[in-house]
């Protein structure tokens, strides 16, 4: 899948002033300083698309990117299906320097926005690769299990340690759900400083795309 479009739409205080619900929606979500900034700019081949910053807690409203893809046409190879769909840039949670009711009203906006909105295809989580498993993550992922909401996980900042701690802590982690899990979701490990994991990300959304237009 190659992304021909990738720009800036609007920013929004709460679900009800997010743009029409009119075609498949990808969020992204992760704790605060995850990389998700990142991994958007890598996904989407611009790096000033989102805006990166070193402080955690700087997306505070929910971000939506008009995205144009194009792949080879189910069924057709020799001719390209074009796509039509919204990535959403969603608040990180955890640790942020706010105010308590500041971070109680991000909570609140981004458990709407996960339980109403009607064309989100599906959520991929932002979880940090050098590190072990975290509490605040999981703990997140049973939200999302309660709220019935479809996810993805997305292992991010890997070329920040050696291939084996990645894996042990991606093993880790995917043990750590078991517990509470019967199956477990999808994952991907990517890293924006080298791309990699670009092309499978890419790819899953690009199966949803054929589906959702079928």
């Amino acid at each position: 899948m190659q992304i021909k479009k990738a720009i800036y739409l609007v920013s929004s205080p709460d679900i009800d002033k997010c743009p029409a619900a009119d075609r498949p929606e990808y969020a992204f979500i992760g704790r605060s300083n995850v990389g998700k900034s990142s991994l958007i700019n890598m996904l989407c081949n611009n790096d000033k698309l989102a805006k990166t910053s070193a402080s955690p807690g700087k997306t505070q409203l929910i971000n939506h990117f008009d995205i144009v893809s194009a792949a080879p046409a189910p069924g057709n190879p020799k001719q390209e299906a074009y796509y039509n769909w919204y990535l959403v840039d969603l608040p990180g949670y955890g640790f942020a320097k706010v105010s308590i009711s500041s971070r109680r009203r991000w909570e609140q906006m981004i458990e709407n926005y996960l339980r109403k909105r009607e064309n989100l295809a599906q959520v991929f989580v932002l979880i940090d690769a050098r590190h072990s498993p975290q509490k605040i993550d999981l703990e997140f992922l049973e939200s999302l299990k309660k709220w019935e909401v479809p996810f993805s996980l997305v292992f991010t900042k890997s070329d920040k340690e050696s291939q084996r701690v990645v894996s042990k802590n991606v093993k880790d982690f995917l043990e750590a759900m078991r517990k509470t899990w019967m199956f477990l979701p999808r994952h991907f490990i990517t890293s924006a400083v080298k791309k990699s994991g670009r092309d499978k990300l890419l790819g899953y959304v690009n199966e949803m795309n054929e589906e959702l237009s079928e």
